[in-house]
């Protein structure tokens, strides 16, 4: 999920519609990774790969290193820690190593409040996950709060639908919200999860309704590297090589991806997991396309959302590609 908005459930109705069976498909993708596959000690539970290495474990290529301060969390992943002592956790993460924070709520606060205390912290917010406004007043309102917290980007990150005209409403709306969020100077941004690479009744995708339907002059993509994998294989198009799904769509979007995602996916069950303890080649991604932000995010962390930062992090920035 992702502020809220449970991915698994899209993306199961539309396997669903498609005809197309999860269980074997993930069943499927655990027997061509399996050569590659990490060890695992516990049941269901990844042991962490080394930093030097991907999740296959081969060792990373390259030269190239993410630069600290194009690396940042979607604080989704901290929810938990977040709404029992946002104050320490925001410290936590700040103390981690991170510059930048993707905003997913407010915890209580006004966006004046929790500018001035990350100011503290020397952490910005870089991006947030906002749902599409139901009035021009909620819609400035979203934009003058992104401009209070400092942010470069606002998201949409979640929408779901049957119907394919609806999915062109929406991509109406983003148009006309993005226009609104140019001229106050912010980048707008829709975000990705499975369901968007299987086809509604009429056989389009809404990946390629909202390639079609969005203007590349005013949106942007925010590419979840976990959820087009999984698109991957739930579609059948990219089974024995998510990877090469994902640079194929990187390279045919009619937008721009501004930014990514960054979380790991486990072999044999198929859910996300923490960076290093998955299988996805994060250093073949990152070569073949890069973006300007890199987002650690697990919805459903290893051990807890602290270390899931943590990880993440270490994991990023020891990243050669």
């Amino acid at each position: 999920m992702c502020y809220g908005f449970d991915g698994d459930k899209a993306l199961d109705e539309a396997a669903e519609r498609s005809g197309l069976n999860r269980r074997r498909l993930l069943q499927g993708l655990a027997g061509t990774a399996a050569a590659g596959a990490l060890a695992f000690g516990v049941p269901g539970t990844a042991a962490a790969a080394s930093p030097a290495t991907n999740g296959k474990g081969k060792p990373h290529q390259g030269r190239r290193r993410l630069d600290p301060d194009s690396i940042s969390i979607q604080l989704y992943s901290l929810r938990d820690d977040l709404a029992k002592d946002y104050d320490s956790s925001l410290r936590y993460v700040a103390g981690a190593g991170y510059r930048k924070v993707e905003q997913a709520g407010y915890y209580g606060r006004t966006a004046r409040e929790l500018r001035k205390f990350h100011d503290r912290l020397r952490i910005r917010t870089s991006s947030s996950h906002d749902g599409l406004s139901t009035t021009r007043t909620a819609l400035y309102t979203k934009l003058d709060n992104a401009n209070t917290l400092g942010q470069r980007y606002v998201v949409v990150p979640y929408l779901v639908n049957d119907d394919p005209e609806q999915w062109k409403r929406w991509a109406y709306q983003m148009n006309s919200e993005a226009a609104a969020a140019q001229r106050e100077g912010l980048r707008y941004g829709y975000h990705n999860h499975a369901h968007e690479f299987l086809p509604l009744a009429n056989g389009q995708r809404p990946w390629d309704i909202l390639n079609a339907e969005l203007d590349p002059v005013l949106v942007h993509f925010e590419v979840d590297l976990y959820w087009i994998a999984t698109g991957a294989i739930q579609s059948g198009d990219g089974v024995d090589d998510p990877e090469g799904f994902i640079t194929q769509h990187l390279d045919d979007a009619a937008l721009k991806v501004r930014q990514y995602h960054v979380k790991d996916r486990n072999p044999d069950t198929g859910v996300m997991c923490d960076l290093g303890t998955g299988n996805l080649d994060f250093a073949r991604i990152f070569a073949h396309h890069q973006v300007d932000e890199y987002i650690v995010e697990n919805d459903r962390p290893n051990v807890t959302p602290r270390q899931t930062a943590e990880v993440g992090y270490d994991y990023l920035r020891a990243l050669r590609f």
